[in-house]
């Protein structure tokens, strides 16, 4: 199993001094975060990205993936063809991180990415409800 399954991160987001619903805290992973299920690192996905588009103006796949995986980390090009083959959405394509049909299988996406298997979509789908209902 992966390290972002395992953690339940499935973005594997990096620790940091933010904090999110379903965050276990302390992280018993040196460098990840770690929360109490899937549905709630999915919902942490949905959040980060879209604090991205409101807090520092990033409206699109490939803006968003260049400041989640940056290139000095990832083969962010390659990270990013695959989150746009995946979902059918243009790299460029402006988003709209409150839309479902839109973010539900970009986190799916990310998710394929990071830990190199499908996503349960059952879980996404409960980040989705975690992160609309907040």
């Amino acid at each position: 199993m992966s390290r972002g399954l395992k953690n339940c991160n499935p973005g594997n987001i990096r620790r940091s001094g933010g904090r999110y619903k379903g965050e276990v805290v302390p992280s018993r992973d040196p460098a990840f975060k770690q929360f109490e299920s899937l549905a709630w690192g999915y919902r942490a996905i949905f959040v980060l990205l879209h604090t991205y588009r409101t807090r520092h103006g990033l409206r699109t796949i490939a803006e968003m993936i260049a400041r989640w995986a940056p290139p000095s980390e990832n083969r962010t090009d390659a990270y990013i063809r695959a989150v746009s083959d995946r979902t059918g959405i243009g790299p460029h394509e402006p988003l709209d991180t409150r839309d479902r049909k839109t973010m539900v299988p970009i986190a799916a996406a990310i998710s394929r990415v990071e830990n190199g298997v499908a996503a349960d979509m059952r879980q996404v789908e409960q980040g989705w409800e975690l992160y609309k209902d907040a």
